[in-house]
């Protein structure tokens, strides 16, 4: 199993970015998936999760209507759609690999990616 995210970097406050997770080892469309972040000196948060076909999406307060997270299950790719972006989004952004195809937060996680660092800083 593999987890690869991409897309992070340096963004002005109001701001947008596209995270990407590129996806291998296993059969993508038998799993939720789900993104966290962890700022500098905090813990994990969690920020969306989504069903094997993405026919349902869940996010955290503070990012409602900001983010949006989507998925392509024939090339293996969840994304992450962050607008109107805030210093206080700046994180390391991470894909998670739910345990099977419900919601990830309630069926648990199992595989993460390395994470992509995003910084939101004028």
């Amino acid at each position: 199993v593999q987890l690869v995210e991409s897309g992070g970097g340096l963004v002005q406050p109001g701001g947008s970015l596209r995270l990407s997770c590129a996806a291998s080892g296993f059969i993508f469309d038998d799993h939720g998936m789900s993104w966290v972040r962890q700022a500098p000196g905090k813990r994990l948060e969690w920020v969306s999760d989504m069903t094997w076909n993405g026919g349902s999406v869940y996010y955290g307060e503070s990012m409602k209507g900001r983010f949006t997270a989507s998925r392509d299950n024939a090339k293996n790719v969840v994304f992450l759609q962050m607008n109107s972006l805030k210093p206080e989004d700046t994180a390391v952004y991470y894909c998670a690999r739910g345990r099977g195809r419900g919601t990830p937060g309630l069926v648990g996680m199992d595989y993460w990616g390395e994470g992509t660092l995003v910084t939101v800083s004028s």
